[in-house]
């Protein structure tokens, strides 16, 4: 019969299924087994075989790591009872011996509880206070080494697991406080779409109702012209029918007959810095620098929004502080301030603050930016920068 031979890639395939986790505790076994078998032939001189006490000890000793996948706590009790009924016998444990408690120690602290662990212990400190252990093989320094051996291994088993744990709860914490910001900044932006709806809505409303009137009223309109202006009305009221089937969706959780308002715009600060004197104690100021103009609503409606949370967060995380909203008018941006002289950070974007994260959504759907840190002066300063187009009042 003519011999096989193996592919190397065979043979490195098999060594590695050996080598798998799962029979690990086997070759582990069976490594400390004949190291302690060898350690006892020296300690007998070379005779094991004619003591078998001492071959015993050695299997024994060591045999139990086989269990430590599936019985971790009655493979550690094993070999602990070994390593302390032995030397009373004339028969101290090998250092295999000892390796193969630290390694079953150390599981056993990885996986259970540390009452547990501790109960593993346990008996190595009362068996290194007995009396007798002096008189036992090894003394009462092997008793030392005993408890040093088991204690070490169950703390670093435990020190593991617990630091795998906080891993574990930290990526938990991490996730959880990632899809609750993405839930809340798309409710945020599922809030910004509606509002922009009813302001694009009426400047759409607008165009038609311009297009439609200039074709009307103007006298000697040629009749391309008048074409064109019913073109313009058409396309406008096609625009506005498919923008509402499109976004008209995001009302459905609204109460099922609103009350419809005009969005807000910075003409109605005043209103909304009077309520907020009257909710809260401390000042609050308004502060304007610039030529005053009125801005594209979409503007106003954000630069609104983001003094409204503003001030809900400094009547929440800053109560009684004075608050200065500021109203800087430029050639081509507006620059608002929301600055208090409370205790310093209440919230800050990207670290669990939602309701910064809804005002940086909202500057960021008008081209802006949002900013949000402590003062330089102390308490909290919000800034943003909106590009503005003036229109005519």
């Amino acid at each position: 019969m003519a011999d096989v031979q193996l592919n190397p890639d065979d043979r490195l395939a098999g060594y590695r299924r050996i080598l798998a986790p799962a029979y690990l505790p086997y070759l582990a076994a069976v490594v400390l087994g004949c190291a302690a078998l060898a350690e006892i032939a020296v300690r007998e001189t070379w005779l094991p075989l004619t003591q078998p006490p001492g071959a015993l000890l050695a299997a024994a000793a060591t045999a139990p790591v086989a269990l430590v996948r599936t019985l971790p706590v009655a493979a550690a009790a094993l070999i602990s009872a070994v390593c302390m009924l032995g030397p009373p016998a004339g028969y101290p444990p090998p250092v295999a011996g000892l390796v193969a408690l630290a390694v079953t120690c150390y599981v056993v602290g990885t996986i259970h509880r540390a009452r547990t662990a501790a109960l593993l212990v346990l008996p190595f400190a009362v068996y290194a206070m007995l009396p007798q252990t002096a008189a036992a093989s090894g003394g009462r320094s092997l008793a030392v080494v005993l408890l040093a051996v088991a204690a070490t291994a169950v703390i670093a088993g435990a020190a593991r697991r617990a630091h795998a744990e906080a891993v574990r709860r930290e990526a938990f914490d991490r996730a959880i406080a990632d899809t609750l910001t993405e839930h809340v900044a798309r409710g945020e932006r599922a809030r910004i779409a509606r509002e922009l709806h009813d302001v694009v809505a009426h400047h759409i409303s607008m165009i038609a109702v311009q297009a439609e009137s200039a074709r009307l009223t103007t006298p000697g309109l040629p009749d391309e012209g008048a074409r064109k202006l019913t073109a313009i009305g058409d396309t406008a009221r096609t625009a506005l029918t498919e923008m509402r089937r499109l976004l008209g969706v995001l009302r459905e959780d609204a109460d099922p007959a609103p009350v419809r308002q005009p969005q807000p715009g910075l003409h109605q600060l005043n209103d909304l810095l009077d309520e907020a004197r009257r909710l809260r104690p401390g000042s609050t100021r308004l502060i304007v620098r610039g030529t005053v103009g009125a801005l594209d609503p979409g503007i106003e409606l954000v630069a609104y929004r983001i003094v409204q949370e503003a001030l809900t967060n400094v009547r929440r995380h800053a109560a009684g502080a004075a608050v200065d909203v500021e109203l800087h008018y430029r050639h081509d941006t507006l620059l608002l301030r929301v600055r208090d002289n409370g205790p310093g950070p209440q919230d800050t974007i990207g670290s669990g603050g939602h309701g910064l994260t809804g005002m940086r959504e909202r500057a960021a759907t008008v081209g802006g930016r949002l900013t949000a840190g402590p003062a330089p002066t102390g308490g909290f300063l919000i800034e943003a920068i909106l590009p503005t187009t003036e229109t005519e009042a």
